[in-house]
């Protein structure tokens, strides 16, 4: 009958999973800015056997939280320098490579054919080429020597569990490798030139560097659904993905219907109106090609007043102009809860992808808030292709 537990009074939610000393700095950053955080090991079996530690902080402050870390730089190159070991980042964060190409996290889960069918698709359809990036994790990462009384034991068992790890990461991907060959000479998937990485390491730090290093076209990567990930929806690699890279992200949910996005027939795109949305929605509509889909634009302020009907004429006419042949149309949600307007958006307009500008930080807490949209978003198995106003490429 603890009434005054703070976890019965509100829920905790993760706010980012890392390093022990990068969960650390992070802590002490939203301490220093009055968010209450703690820290809590990814692996509770084995606790000192780190798999990442969590960041856990109340969900009421979420978006507080989202705004101290996006103004604080916390994912400035030298941090990842620092704690990371990133090496080979360009000085302006610019590709060393000419090729273009879609990066695919894969972790030989049952939902990443899906995944890989929307990728290739998208890959063979704008002739690029697409990287398979495996990260996997040795359980001696963060095991300190002192914990074996010999230390030459301890380094031996070190590089030998380094080593498994590595050959079994290698055994599932050339076993994948040679799956998508057959597939391609069967035609049951598009015919695409692909390559294959294996690193050790932190998922999403992996995948940040690997993107930072040589920024992608796009990166495409699959999430768990609602039934997998529930109270750690925000702590889960895509939405570290999502929140901190530079280049479009699109995240497919496991139980997600499409296969090829020039499927999709009608593509919902969140807008506030603001000259940047204009700026991504061409940016968007580039990276689409050549799909032609209907383009419904909602609006993500509850303030409906705001649309008044100069500026929704004046933006109805800017995009007629700009893109004469493409079908759009303006649509505002109802009023009430937002994950609700949404779901009836997507339900009675049959979306079957979701397009969202992450500048505005309030907008983007609340689709990634694990108890509002972003919960039915996954649930109901709708894509999610994020934007980004900053741009690694």
């Amino acid at each position: 009958m603890s009434k005054n537990n703070p976890e019965q009074q509100e829920k905790l939610v993760t706010v980012a999973i890392h390093t022990f000393e990068k969960a650390q700095i992070l802590q002490t950053l939203l301490q220093s800015e009055g968010i209450e955080a703690t820290l809590q090991n990814v692996n509770q079996i084995l606790p000192v056997v780190s798999a990442g530690v969590r960041v856990r902080i109340k969900e009421s402050d979420l978006p507080h939280a989202l705004d101290v870390i996006e103004n604080n730089n916390w994912n400035r190159p030298e941090l990842y320098a620092e704690l990371n070991q990133v090496d080979g980042y360009n000085k302006e964060g610019k590709s060393t490579e000419a090729t273009p190409y879609v990066l695919i996290p894969v972790d030989f889960s049952d939902f990443m054919p899906n995944v890989l069918q929307i990728g290739f698709h998208f890959a063979q359809r704008r002739g690029l080429h697409v990287k398979l990036l495996h990260v996997y994790f040795s359980q001696f990462y963060s095991v300190a020597p002192m914990l074996s009384p010999d230390i030459s034991v301890y380094q031996a068992n070190k590089e030998l569990n380094i080593r498994r790890e590595h050959e079994r990461a290698e055994r599932k991907m050339n076993a994948l490798e040679k799956e998508l060959k057959e597939k391609m000479e069967k035609g049951e998937i598009p015919k695409a030139p692909f390559e294959t990485q294996l690193i050790d390491g932190i998922p999403e730090d992996v995948v940040l560097s690997t993107a930072r290093n040589r920024p992608p076209i796009a990166i495409i990567m699959g999430t768990r659904g609602k039934s997998r990930r529930n109270e750690d929806l925000i702590g889960s690699v895509a939405a570290e993905v999502i929140d901190r890279a530079k280049v479009p992200v699109l995240v497919v949910p496991e139980d997600a219907k499409v296969v090829d996005l020039a499927d999709v027939e009608n593509v919902g795109v969140a807008t506030g109106f603001d000259q940047r949305d204009l700026v991504l929605f061409d940016r968007m509509m580039q990276l689409t090609k050549p799909n032609k889909p209907n383009y419904m634009l909602f609006n993500v302020s509850r303030i409906t007043e705001d649309w008044s009907e100069i500026e929704l004429r004046a933006m109805m006419e800017y995009h007629k102009q700009h893109y004469p042949d493409s079908n759009i149309e303006f649509t505002t949600l109802d009023p009430g809860d937002f994950s609700l307007a949404l779901e009836k958006f997507v339900i009675s307009k049959h979306i079957g992808l979701i397009v969202v500008n992450t500048y505005r930080r309030s907008l983007f807490a609340r689709f990634f808030n694990p108890g509002m949209a972003r919960r039915m978003l996954f649930h109901a198995g709708t894509p999610l292709l994020v934007m980004h106003s900053n741009s690694w490429r």
